[in-house]
């Protein structure tokens, strides 16, 4: 007699167990990417935070010693925090507020309004590069376009733009502010989502441009303007390449950016554990100053769904 062979049905959570096997498989390489290239470098940065640590010889525990030294003993720390934070405080809301004007110009319904989004986008695109900060050098050079055109106005003695500790942190201001056109496009797509009714009803009101503005668009637009800002603020933070190429931090550390003097600590100085502890600071501090962004967005961020503010 042949013995007719019998499968088991599958159950419901073999099943899920075979998919799970194989949702891990593929997003293996992200997982073994993230846990060697993010968590391990940071616990380990973390470590040497507390450590005397340079390149040539192995790392000596001192507890808080590089965070002690950084607050009480380190006048350069407190000046890199200072350019910053008025960096961050000058460079953002000009930004955000070219940002929203360009994207105001470039919604409107005209035929070259694509090409219009792509040429302000193209500096976002390019912007951050070492050729353009290079550019960007050149153009406010003693001998630059910039002091030719001044002089062309009726100047007769040239601007040291990077060379004057009061102007040479507008110049990196003015390259931050030149390069808003991601924030514009992401503008512009929220002032698309706005309904024309509302602003149909407002014109019947009697409403004028400028009360339309305050009372429809800023209110329905302020979630892209709380995403922008957040954005942006931590961008300002991390500003580098600018600092870097143009200016070196100098003149008189006007432009010594946190993240510029934490580079200098790490490669000029080799004091690996003093950027580590530096590097845990700034993350502190963004993680603050974006929690009070997060804060205070209940006062003025208007979420449709929520019924506003």
């Amino acid at each position: 007699m042949i013995k007719m062979e019998t499968r088991k049905p599958r159950t419901i959570k073999g099943f899920l167990q075979k998919e799970a096997v194989c949702g891990y498989i593929f997003s293996s390489p992200f997982i073994i990417g993230f846990f060697a290239f993010t968590i391990i470098p940071m616990l380990y940065s973390l470590y040497i935070s507390f450590c005397s640590f340079r390149i040539s010889s192995a790392p000596v525990w001192i507890g808080w010693g590089n965070y002690i030294r950084m607050f009480t003993e380190d006048p350069r720390f407190i000046k890199s925090v200072t350019v910053t934070l008025y960096y961050v405080l000058i460079s953002v809301p000009l930004k955000i507020c070219f940002a929203l004007v360009v994207a105001f110009m470039v919604t409107r319904r005209t035929r070259l309004a694509s090409f219009y989004r792509s040429l302000y986008y193209l500096p976002s695109l390019i912007g951050g590069s070492i050729a353009v900060s290079l550019v960007w050098k050149e153009l406010f050079a003693v001998n630059g376009v910039v002091n030719k055109f001044l002089a062309l106005l009726g100047r007769s003695e040239p601007i040291e733009w990077l060379g004057h500790p009061s102007y040479a942190i507008w110049v990196l201001v003015l390259l931050t502010a030149w390069q808003f056109g991601s924030s514009m496009l992401i503008f512009a797509a929220g002032l698309k989502q706005i309904p024309e009714s509302y602003y149909e009803a407002a014109q019947i009101d009697g409403a004028s441009s400028l009360q339309q503005f305050f009372y429809i668009t800023l209110p329905c637009l302020s979630p892209v303007i709380f995403f922008n800002l957040v954005m942006q603020t931590i961008n300002g933070f991390m500003n580098f390449t600018q600092a870097f190429v143009i200016t070196k931090g100098g003149p008189m550390d006007s432009t010594l950016f946190y993240a510029l003097y934490l580079y200098y600590s790490a490669f000029n100085y080799f004091e690996m554990g003093y950027a580590s502890a530096m590097a845990w600071v700034l993350l502190i501090m963004v993680a603050v100053v974006t929690a009070l962004i997060f804060k205070s967005s209940g006062r003025w961020v208007f979420y449709e769904a929520k019924g506003g503010n």
